[in-house]
């Protein structure tokens, strides 16, 4: 068998908006999560606010004025009828 196949495991911290949320092992010695079992509303019930600044932007930005329109079409692709 390969000796040193295995990535070294360590001791690691979990960190949910700057808090420690959990211990574990894993091959990095911290993790930042921005959703876990404790603020997912599936097990919590609750809503959370999930920060994705720009994506709405990007998007607007990217599909603004006529792109919708008869050959309005940016990307050269066709459109289908």
């Amino acid at each position: 068998m390969k000796k040193d196949t295995h990535p070294a495991m360590h001791p690691c911290k979990v960190y949910y908006n700057g808090e420690v949320v959990l211990e574990t092992a894993a091959t990095v010695p911290e993790l930042h999560v921005d959703v876990w079992s404790g603020s997912h509303p599936f097990f919590t019930g609750k809503q959370s606010f999930v920060d994705a600044t720009g994506r709405l932007e990007r998007f607007q930005k990217r599909f603004a004025g006529d792109y919708f329109k008869k050959g309005g079409n940016k990307q050269g692709k066709k459109t289908r009828k």
